[in-house]
């Protein structure tokens, strides 16, 4: 029997995810390819299949597991010379900048306690991280645009972590697709708790 061979957007389409996904695990030699003469790309359908099957079984991991791992490469991405880059960041002191630094940990908890409760008690969680950015943010006298970005700076390391554990564990993309989700949901509504209670607490200071 002829051996299917498959090109990367084909064998992308067989594992749906996005042809740069495909090749970014076929250069950490996570999926097993075969180059032509040419240098091109090229799968065997059943080993993709094997594969496939095999990853399915091996990334059936608890959500709460796979944050722990989320949470460790956070604390890599978010180094001093980064936060050195941000605009608002620029603005604060030396004990400003350690509440900061230490006020990322309320997201992450807060997102592994939504995910590990399955979203009971989400508004309340998300109400109490807003209120805590938004009342930091006026203490140190941030406007709320600052307020804000300082807030999405952490979301989006947070994000770019879960993509690149999840990516690593080659977590089939509907599960990766709902943890996303989960993500957005949680921290936009922390996002409008900020805004509302920045403004409120102006509003009580005038």
């Amino acid at each position: 029997m002829t051996e299917e061979w498959l090109s990367l957007s084909d064998a992308a389409k067989v594992l749906g995810v996005h042809p740069s996904t495909v090749r970014l695990w076929s250069d950490k030699g996570i999926l097993p390819t075969h180059k032509t003469n040419g240098g091109h790309r090229r799968y065997k359908r059943n080993e993709i299949s094997l594969w496939l099957e095999t990853s399915r079984k091996s990334s059936e991991i608890e959500p709460e597991s796979m944050m722990n791992e989320v949470v460790k490469n956070v604390r890599m991405q978010i180094s001093e010379g980064r936060l050195q880059a941000e605009s608002w960041y620029q603005k604060l002191d030396e004990d400003a900048r350690a509440q900061y630094r230490l006020s990322s940990r309320s997201l992450f908890h807060g997102l592994m306690q939504y995910i590990a409760t399955h979203g009971e008690d989400a508004a309340s969680e998300a109400y109490a991280i807003g209120y805590e950015y938004a009342s930091r943010a006026r203490r140190y006298e941030l406007s709320y645009v600052d307020a804000a970005k300082a807030f999405l700076f952490f979301r989006d390391a947070l994000v770019s972590s879960v993509i690149k554990v999840y990516g690593d564990a080659r977590v089939p993309a509907p599960q990766a697709s709902e943890m996303y989700t989960k993500i957005h949901t949680f921290t936009d509504e922390i996002l409008i708790s900020l805004l509302q209670t920045y403004e409120s607490l102006g509003n009580v200071n005038r």
